[in-house]
C-alpha cells in the first residue's frame, strides 16, 4: 500500500510539475472577465465598424475588406491585452466580407460565427444594417433545405428552396427560378452571403416582385472525376468547367426540375420558368439556358464565365440561331462590374457575340466594381423584378 501511495504521489507531483510548460503550449485566450463584446467585431450606432483580432504574440495583423486591393487593406493596432482592432468610418448599409492577415497568415475572425458559406472558408461577414438585406418586420417565406438522390450524379445531393409567406401549394400553380452560386462555393453562399430569402420577402413584402419559388442548387456536382480540387488551377476553364457543366446540366433537366414539380405546384411551361447564376453559375445558366432553350423564358448571366473561354457546342450552335433566342427569351440580363479581373473577358466576349447576331439582352455595367457581391446582390434583385409579369 505504501509503494502504490508512493507511485501516486509521484504521479501527482508530475502533473503538478508539467502544467506550466502544458498551459505555455496553449494558445492564447482573452481575459475571461472582460465582456466578451471587448473581443468581437461590432457595428456601432453611427454604422462604423470596429474590427477586433485577439492575438497578443502577433507581431503584425491587418484587415481586408471586400475585395483585397491595396486600398482595402488596413492595419489594426494592438493593446495592452493583446487585442488588435481598427476602425472603419461609417458604412453604407451593406453585407462587407472581410478577413484577418495574421503575420501573414489568412484568417477568419475567431470572435463571430457569421462566416463566408465557402468550400474552403477563409472569409467572414459582418452585416452593416439599413437595406433591403436585412430581416425586416414583413411576412416571411420558407427556407427548405431539400436532400434528393441525384440519379444523373448517383449520389445524395441538397439544393435550397425558398417559398413566398403562407405558401401552402394549394392554388394556382407558382413560376420558378433556378439560380447556380459561384466557384468555390456552396449553396448556403447564396443564402447566407447572396442573402436571397431576405431581399424575395423585401421585394415581395414592397409589391415589386412577382410571388415565385427560388431554388438554389449546388452548382459544383463533385461527381467521380469533376471535383475541383483535382484540377490544376490553370486548367480548370478548359477541363473542370466543361465537365462539370454537363453534369449539372443532367442533374438540372433529370433531376431538380422534376423533383421541383413534383413537391410543389409550379408552372412546367417555358414562361414560368427562369435561370440565372453568377460566376460559375453564370455559366451553368447559359450552357443549361441555351442547351434547352425551349425550357426556358428569362435568363441571367451575373459576371458569368462565357464560351468566350469555355467553348460549349451548344451554346455555339444557338447563337447560330438568334432568331430562335429572340423568339424564345422574354427578357435575357448580361451583368459585369468594369473593373471585373475574372470574367470580364468573358462578359465582353459575349457581348460583342449577341450584339454582332443581333440577340436581344439587357446589359449592365457596375461602375468601379470587380469580380463581387456588390454586383451580384443589386443585380439579383433588379433581375427577379421584371420574371413572370
Amino acid at each position: 500500500m505504501k509503494r502504490i501511495k508512493s507511485a501516486l504521489s509521484l504521479i501527482t507531483l508530475a502533473v503538478c510539475l508539467s502544467q506550466p510548460a502544458f498551459a505555455a503550449q496553449l494558445p492564447d485566450t482573452p481575459d475571461p472577465a472582460l465582456p466578451v463584446q471587448q473581443y468581437v467585431t461590432q457595428v456601432n450606432a453611427d454604422n462604423s465598424v470596429t474590427f477586433r483580432f485577439f492575438a497578443p504574440n502577433a507581431k503584425s495583423v491587418s484587415v481586408a475588406i471586400g475585395v483585397p486591393t491595396p486600398d482595402n487593406i488596413h492595419p489594426m493596432v494592438k493593446d495592452s491585452s493583446g487585442l488588435w482592432s481598427w476602425k472603419a468610418p461609417a458604412l453604407k448599409p451593406n453585407l462587407y466580407e472581410y478577413f484577418f492577415n495574421v503575420d501573414g497568415v489568412r484568417s477568419i475572425d475567431t470572435g463571430t460565427a457569421m462566416t463566408k458559406p465557402q468550400r474552403q472558408v477563409n472569409s467572414s461577414m459582418v452585416l452593416v444594417p439599413g437595406s433591403i438585406l436585412d430581416v425586416k418586420a414583413v411576412p416571411h417565406g420558407d427556407l427548405i433545405a431539400l436532400t434528393y438522390h441525384s440519379q444523373a450524379l448517383n449520389s445524395e445531393r441538397q439544393m435550397y428552396v425558398w417559398t413566398p409567406p403562407g405558401y401552402s401549394g394549394k392554388g394556382k400553380p407558382l413560376p420558378v427560378l433556378y439560380f447556380y452560386h459561384g466557384f468555390g462555393d456552396t449553396g448556403r453562399s447564396a443564402i447566407d452571403q447572396g442573402r436571397i430569402a431576405q431581399m424575395m420577402d423585401n421585394l415581395l413584402a414592397d409589391g415589386k416582385i412577382a410571388p415565385m419559388l427560388v431554388v438554389v442548387p449546388d452548382t459544383e456536382t463533385d461527381a467521380e472525376g469533376i471535383v475541383p480540387e483535382t484540377f490544376v488551377p490553370g486548367e480548370r476553364r478548359k477541363e473542370f468547367y466543361p465537365l462539370n457543366a454537363k453534369a449539372a446540366d443532367r442533374e438540372l433537366m433529370t433531376d431538380i426540375i422534376p423533383l421541383i414539380s413534383k413537391r410543389f405546384n409550379v408552372r412546367t411551361d417555358a414562361e414560368g420558368r427562369a435561370l440565372a447564376g453568377l460566376s460559375q453559375g453564370g455559366y451553368q445558366a447559359l450552357v443549361s439556358g441555351f442547351n434547352h432553350l425551349e425550357s426556358f423564358g428569362w435568363l441571367a448571366t451575373f459576371s458569368g464565365v462565357t464560351t468566350t473561354t469555355v467553348p460549349d457546342a451548344g451554346v455555339s450552335a444557338r447563337l447560330d440561331d438568334p432568331q430562335s433566342i429572340n423568339k424564345q427569351l422574354r427578357n435575357f440580363t448580361v451583368v459585369v462590374g468594369d473593373q471585373d479581373m475574372v470574367t470580364g473577358k468573358d462578359i465582353a466576349g459575349l457581348k460583342a457575340e449577341l450584339e454582332k447576331r443581333d440577340i436581344r439582352f439587357e446589359y449592365h455595367e457596375y461602375p468601379g466594381l470587380n469580380h463581387e457581391m456588390d454586383v451580384w446582390r443589386p443585380a439579383y434583385a433588379e433581375f427577379v423584378q421584371k420574371l413572370f409579369k
